[in-house]
């Protein structure tokens, strides 16, 4: 069953037109990856689906509630962890699960039982009664997702859940939203960490200037968009035209110029053609991954 259904969205700021023609569906238990550069529609597409702000044509359901005509239904439905925090500093973990199930209208031993079950979920059970204050960073992002819990939302929007963490906090945060999708929630993912939506991912939108320019899973994104291989070399000033020349009628998309080098998004049969071509080139090729697919989309190509 689909948790979200994006249909044709479409929402103007003034000069800016920050969708234009969204859609795409998240099914239950499934982590959604919605990717795109600064700019790309990302967050009106979330502010959107949180009712937060309301398309100018175009329709959005989350959890079969239509967001323009039944917001309140929505907001019940859904649970949002944003980049800033929404911890109270000063309180214990315990207490501001506590607050949070009270603004749900959770009281008593319903609200006390669910408070238990979401800190031995997250990993906080033993700090429970400690200040928020002093609970690591890795610890305070796995609070802000419990906070986002308490009602038992159908989906879950994660913005940028591990910023600023260590690798090992990175970790318990994707060990955490796995199991989540494991129970049949259905989560909203929004990072600019492109290892981090490849792995938890199992589908993706990918946002260019309000379009969705790829859907799909990460494998197939990343095929359609850049081939099977990324051939990096250095862009050497008396090889390059003559490359420039191949690459203008074999290459599947735009070369990318980073840090003085040349990634060349190619397919395995283009592969044979350029080292047929270029036998003396030293070159790197290796699988095209989601950094590639980002800097695609974000920087132009200067090679």
């Amino acid at each position: 069953m689909d948790a979200i259904v994006v249909e044709e969205l479409r929402k103007r700021y003034k000069d800016v037109q920050a969708l234009d023609g969204v859609s795409f569906s998240v099914r239950e238990g499934e982590v959604f990856g919605l990717l795109g550069p600064n700019g790309a529609g990302k967050s009106t597409t979330v502010r959107t689906l949180a009712t937060l702000t309301q398309p100018d044509s175009g329709r959005a359901l989350v959890a079969g509630e239509d967001v323009v005509r039944h917001p309140n239904r929505v907001r019940s439905s859904i649970g949002y962890v944003a980049q800033d925090s929404g911890v109270d500093w000063e309180a214990t973990g315990r207490e501001n699960l506590m607050l949070q199930g009270r603004i749900h209208a959770l009281a008593g031993a319903r609200l006390r039982t669910r408070v238990d079950e979401l800190l031995e979920l997250v990993g906080l059970a033993e700090a429970a009664d400690r200040v928020a204050r002093g609970y690591s960073g890795g610890m305070k992002r796995r609070l802000d997702i419990a906070i986002g819990l308490v009602h038992r939302p159908r989906v879950l929007f994660l913005d940028e859940p591990t910023t600023g963490l260590d690798p090992q906090a990175r970790v318990a945060v994707w060990d955490l939203v796995n199991g989540l999708r494991a129970d049949g929630l259905g989560i909203v993912l929004t990072t600019h960490y492109m290892d981090e939506a490849e792995r938890l991912s199992d589908a993706l939108t990918v946002l260019a200037q309000g379009k969705v320019v790829a859907h799909g899973p990460p494998k197939s994104v990343l095929g359609d968009m850049l081939g099977d291989h990324v051939v990096v070399l250095e862009a050497d000033g008396s090889t390059m035209p003559a490359v420039a020349a191949w690459l203008a009628t074999r290459l599947l998309g735009e070369p990318l110029s980073v840090l003085g080098a040349w990634h060349l998004p190619l397919s395995g049969e283009q592969l044979a053609d350029f080292a047929r071509e270029f036998p003396a080139l030293r070159y790197e090729v290796r699988p095209p991954n989601l950094d590639d697919l980002f800097l695609k989309l974000a920087l132009p190509c200067t090679a």
